[in-house]
């Protein structure tokens, strides 16, 4: 259909070696006449080649946020069992930006195709990217999207939108001059993530915008010391006068608004408008109470799968994603979350 030889095709399907730009634009309007999609399964089983994969992501609990990513990543793992994909995974503590840096040291020694990287720690990463550019290795990153990398594609929210969305359902239940609270869970070694630090930014943007007029208090709680955290909380809470709260209103910028909102429910305080991230079990418990008012939620167990799938097809057909890919910004209520299906 082209009038070219099968040796031209063979080298526009595979980008290598030279073509004139004649052949090439015939062979690309065959390809588009024809609707041609290449055989995964001939092709990767007639290489008989082993394409390794390496992920960098958070440790995790069963439950977790970063479990929902990971069982995306299972499930494509399977689905690509017979076409020698291979996915080697590793993990560090996602309050401690040194333990990303030694899993960063770790992987510069080993053999693999592509990396799929958590962006929690941005100038670490960056500095992962500037490297793996040189070595020409491909990438792709999730959970937060950073700028000025050569990354082939990104998955996830856009965490800035999704924080404006949090101000905007979090100012539209209160009065403009009611205090609100800014929930920060910490641990030792602490760096504030990616995502929380513009989701925040994109949250205190849209209260600027909208002629807030309150104060803004900022708790921090603990990942290690939920007696620490009663300390904290009972003093916020208890020093009203007159039975007016120092705030009623609050929002936790990452999956963790279980931990305030458990501290609501023993001491029953029932008329504090709660908002979270993440679709997770112990959130949306909260949600069905009642104690949590909304959930923000970003499909986790997609991202994972996406990430794969764009990363092996890369490799395997030299197939090109879209360099940014938004998931969809999902808010939940207690009436819609049985519903709800983050994988779509």
């Amino acid at each position: 259909m082209a009038g070219v030889s099968a040796g031209t095709v063979d080298r526009v399907l595979h980008n290598r070696g030279r073509v004139s730009e004649d052949a090439l634009k015939k062979v690309g309007d065959a390809i588009k006449k024809l609707d041609y999609q290449p055989n995964l399964i001939a092709r990767s089983l007639a290489s008989k080649k082993a394409c390794r994969i390496i992920t960098l992501m958070p440790s995790f609990k069963s439950g977790e946020y970063w479990s929902e990513v990971s069982k995306g990543i299972d499930k494509i793992e399977r689905e690509f069992s017979d076409y020698h994909l291979q996915i080697g995974r590793k993990f560090f503590n996602q309050y401690d930006k040194d333990s990303f840096d030694a899993l960063v040291k770790e992987i510069k020694s080993e053999e693999y195709q592509g990396v799929i990287i958590a962006t929690l720690f941005k100038d670490s990463t960056f500095l992962l990217t500037k490297w793996l550019d040189e070595k020409e290795i491909p990438y792709v990153l999730i959970d937060s999207y950073i700028d000025k990398t050569n990354c082939i594609a990104y998955y996830g929210t856009d965490s800035y939108k999704s924080g404006y969305i949090g101000g905007r359902l979090l100012y539209g239940s209160i009065n403009s001059d009611d205090n609100i609270v800014l929930f920060n869970i910490i641990s030792r070694g602490c760096v504030e993530s990616t995502q929380v630090s513009t989701r925040e930014k994109g949250f205190r943007d849209y209260l600027l915008q909208s002629g807030y007029k309150g104060d803004i208090h900022l708790i921090s709680l603990s990942t290690e010391e939920p007696e620490h955290n009663k300390r904290i909380l009972d003093r916020f809470f208890k020093r009203a006068s007159d039975g007016n709260r120092p705030a009623r209103a609050g929002i936790i910028f990452n999956s963790r608004v279980h931990v305030p909102a458990q501290y609501f429910q023993e001491n029953e305080i029932k008329d504090f408008f709660l908002i979270g991230y993440d679709a997770i079990e112990a959130n949306t418990d909260f949600l069905k109470k009642g104690t949590v008012s909304h959930l923000i939620a970003q499909r986790p167990e997609v991202q994972g799968y996406n990430s794969v799938k764009a990363l092996f097809y890369y490799l395997a057909l030299n197939q090109k994603a879209e360099k940014v890919n938004y998931m969809p910004i999902d808010i939940l209520i207690r009436e819609n979350i049985d519903y709800y299906n983050n994988y779509i």
